[in-house]
């Protein structure tokens, strides 16, 4: 028997890496940012709807093709406030995919409405317009499509089905900064759009959040959620003078300028960045198409005419892996240098969102008036968790074409040696 090539063996078994260029390091920031956060540091105005907010508020809705931003401190008040502004009551139910980010659910929990979960689509990861049809109740207020990973939802279904039973719509797009759905704007499409400038997020300042929308009513509402009850005089004339009380509940839920000095930096060249980012997903999507085996691209929308990614999301195939698990396919694609995320865990399942707890809203609410969290299984929800599901971070959608070659070449190198890695899984178990 021939001798296997020392290039070849996994590195798993002692063979070298494949991957051995550096990921593209994240967050980027420039010389623009910092001329400006010096200036804000020197002027002394450092909140208060200051000229940096105003101006990426002003160029994030030209961005997205939304009439109005408002900017606030995450990306949970946004959804919060955005559903109160939608005329989220408490008691209402707010339709959330069973896939999410917990801040998604407990956004609307955290205002009273009753969370019912629906399940997804298996490979997009989005929320599937018939399981949404079918958890309807009269009691129905809004759906949260979320756009995850790197996949949009169907728009057009789940605008269609939300339209017919008078269902608000509030797109979470923290995820997809820049996507667009037939060459509308991801955050333009629905009745608003909430956003998070997190620190992992393709347009971030650490923290951050804003919600886009064209409805002028729902701006005033949301702006006097955020800036504790003050709202223009006159809205349609000037969006942030003069400011009166507006006797409406409010909180604090303001943005700095330094954190807009951030994000107006990031939005600088979030278009290249996500045209790199699409760029080197094609090549990506290619590449997988020529290995075969188990790992492949999630398929892409043709109504999606811009994809941007917080992660490219990923289908593995059991059925075409001989055997190897994904869990194991993922650890031998590590140790060559090729790390693949895996999902959230099912919202309703999540460890991070214990509904049970003494602080959760649920022990204080009716059981009866509840989804069944604790019975509930979402089958499209629970299999991509835990088989097939995977995501590679944006980070790496912008290298070099250098280093896409060698995240293939991993990839093939694992591919080729699945026999190899089941061997090596189950000895690491054992």
């Amino acid at each position: 028997m021939a001798a296997v090539k020392k290039e070849s063996t996994l590195a798993l078994a002692g063979g070298p890496r494949a991957v051995t260029r550096q990921a593209p390091s994240w967050p980027v920031s420039g010389a623009r940012e910092l001329r400006w956060m010096n200036e804000v540091v020197q002027s002394g105005r450092w909140s208060w709807l200051g000229p940096h907010e105003r101006a990426f508020c002003a160029a994030f809705s030209r961005f997205i093709g939304a009439r109005y931003t408002i900017a606030l401190t995450n990306g949970t008040v946004t959804m919060q406030c955005a559903l109160q502004a939608l005329g989220v009551q408490p008691g209402d139910e707010v339709i959330v995919p069973g896939l999410t980010w917990v801040a998604t659910a407990q956004a609307a929990m955290d205002i009273g409405a009753n969370v019912v979960f629906a399940d997804i689509d298996p490979e997009t990861l989005g929320l599937d317009p018939e399981s949404f049809a079918a958890a309807i109740t009269p009691r129905t207020r809004a759906v949260i499509p979320v756009h995850l990973y790197g996949c949009m939802c169907d728009m057009d279904a789940i605008l269609d089905i939300a339209r017919r039973h008078r269902i608000k719509v509030l797109e979470d797009v923290a995820h997809q900064h820049g996507s667009r759905w037939r060459d509308q704007g991801a955050g333009a499409i629905g009745d608003a759009g909430s956003f998070s400038f997190q620190q992992s997020k393709v347009l971030t300042c650490g923290e951050g959040g804003a919600v886009t929308t064209d409805d002028l009513d729902v701006y005033q509402t949301v702006f006097a959620l955020k800036q504790v009850g003050w709202m223009p005089e006159n809205a349609g004339r000037n969006l942030y003078e003069p400011l009166v009380a507006a006797r409406r509940y409010g909180h604090n839920y303001r943005m700095t300028e330094m954190q807009a000095v951030l994000l107006r930096g990031g939005l600088t060249r979030l278009t290249a960045q996500t045209a790199r980012r699409e760029r080197n997903a094609q090549r990506l999507r290619e590449g997988l198409e020529a290995i075969g085996g188990p790992l492949r691209a999630a398929r892409r929308d043709p109504r999606v005419t811009r994809q941007a990614y917080y992660a490219m999301t990923l289908y593995y195939d059991p059925e075409a892996a001989d055997g190897v698990s994904r869990d194991a396919f993922r650890h031998a694609l590590a140790a060559e240098g090729c790390s693949l995320g895996a999902t959230y865990g099912p919202v309703y399942r999540n460890p991070l969102l214990n509904l049970d707890d003494a602080t959760s809203p649920l022990p204080y609410r009716d059981p009866a008036t509840l989804q069944d969290y604790r019975q509930l299984s979402l089958p499209n929800t629970e299999r991509s968790v835990q088989e097939t599901a995977a995501t590679l971070s944006q980070v790496h959608l912008l290298g070099d074409s250098a280093y896409v070659r060698q995240l293939l070449a991993a990839i093939r190198k694992v591919t080729d040696q699945l026999p190899r890695v089941r061997q090596a899984w189950e000895e690491r178990r054992s």
